[in-house]
């Protein structure tokens, strides 16, 4: 959710003594900095109601940094990486396993890919744990995840070759 006011007015929500390397910080690892910086006004720039004149992906990014420069020990992210693309996607993923290992990061997504940068990820069927493991050990297993996974191999290639025929 993004409020009106600017980029800092937005990332800034929950820590407004932040300093200005601190709000950078949390830009890089967000995947922002070289969106804001090719703005004109860079963290200056007005956001409209509800973020209406951002792309999904910029509005999940804004988010994102604002939920790292709080600075909570624990941090939960339900599908905020779905609007990304699997380069920006890929980025952030490293920097929270770099920059941000004293927390506690918990990831809800249906993106199977994302999983491969967890070090722990749990396998929800039905409301119930089916699965346990970290990518390579359900992937190994054969099991629930093993079938989603490829599931999902299978159908965004296939999407692909749709789109390149």
């Amino acid at each position: 959710m993004l409020f009106t006011g600017t980029i800092r007015d937005n990332i800034v929500v929950g820590k407004g003594d932040a300093t200005e390397e601190e709000i950078y910080e949390a830009v890089k690892a967000a995947g922002l900095y070289e969106f804001i910086s090719s703005l004109p006004e860079g963290l200056d720039t007005r956001v409209s109601e509800r973020g209406s004149s951002l792309s999904g992906g910029q509005k999940q990014r804004i988010s994102i940094a604002r939920s790292l420069l709080k600075d909570a020990p624990i941090i939960l992210l339900d599908e905020a990486l779905s609007a990304l693309d699997a380069e920006t996607e890929k980025h952030i993923l490293i920097s929270f396993k770099n920059l941000y290992k004293e927390k506690t990061i918990i990831l809800i997504t249906h993106r199977l890919s994302t999983t491969a940068y967890a070090d722990r990820v749990l396998v929800v069927d039905e409301g119930k744990i089916a699965e346990q493991g970290n990518f390579e050990e359900l992937l190994g297993k054969q099991g629930t995840f093993y079938r989603l996974y490829n599931s999902q191999v299978k159908t965004e290639n296939a999407n692909r070759e749709a789109v390149n025929a």
